[in-house]
C-alpha cells in the first residue's frame, strides 16, 4: 500500500497543475522521471519489469487525463452556480427559489422607492406602493419570492403583506 502512495501524490499534483492551466511534468514524463532514484526505490517501483512499469505509466497518464477532465467540468459547473446565485433577482436570472436573508438595520415599513439592503449584500428597491404601517423592526428576517414576469416580492417575517421590489445591486 505504501508503494502506491507516491504515484498517487504525483497524480494529485498533476491534477492541481492542470486545474490552474499549467502543464506539469507528469503530463509529459513517466513516473521514474518524476521521482529521484531513492524515491523510486523506496516506493518499490524498481522491482517492476519494464512491461509492468510501462503499464503503470500508461495507467497514470490515462488517469490524469480522465481526472483532469472531471475536475475541469466540476470547476466550470461550480463557476456557473456561483454566477447564477450571485445574480439572482436581476431580471429572470437564477433559480425560482425564494431568497431568505435579513434587512440590515432598521425597517420602518414599506414605501415606494425605499431601498432595502440585505445582509447577503443584495440591495432591493420597492417599485410599487404597499403599506405596512406602524411596523418598526431591527434586522428583520425577509423572504423575497419570485413572481411571474420577472417580478419579485419582499415579505417581512411574521407579516402577510408583500411589496413588489426589484434588485438594484
Amino acid at each position: 500500500m505504501k508503494s502506491l502512495r507516491i504515484p498517487f501524490v504525483l497524480m494529485a499534483l498533476a491534477f492541481a497543475g492542470v486545474a490552474w492551466g499549467q502543464q506539469t511534468p507528469l503530463q509529459t514524463a513517466d513516473v521514474e522521471q518524476q521521482m529521484s532514484a531513492d524515491e523510486f526505490k523506496a516506493a518499490g517501483l524498481d522491482k517492476l519489469s519494464a512491461q509492468e512499469l510501462a503499464a503503470l505509466n500508461a495507467w497514470l497518464q490515462r488517469k490524469v487525463v480522465q481526472e483532469t477532465a472531471k475536475a475541469t467540468e466540476s470547476a466550470k459547473e461550480e463557476g456557473r452556480k456561483e454566477v447564477v446565485e450571485k445574480n439572482r433577482g436581476f431580471f429572470d436570472f437564477g433559480s425560482k427559489e425564494a431568497i431568505e436573508s435579513s434587512i440590515v438595520g432598521n425597517f420602518d415599513g414599506f414605501a415606494k422607492g425605499r431601498q432595502y439592503t440585505l445582509e447577503n449584500g443584495q440591495v432591493w428597491e420597492q417599485i410599487e406602493p404597499a403599506s405596512l404601517a406602524g411596523v418598526r423592526k431591527t434586522n428583520p428576517k425577509v423572504k423575497i419570492k419570485p413572481g411571474i414576469m420577472n417580478n419579485w416580492f419582499l415579505q417581512i417575517e411574521g407579516y402577510n403583506t408583500a411589496a413588489k421590489v426589484r434588485r438594484i445591486k
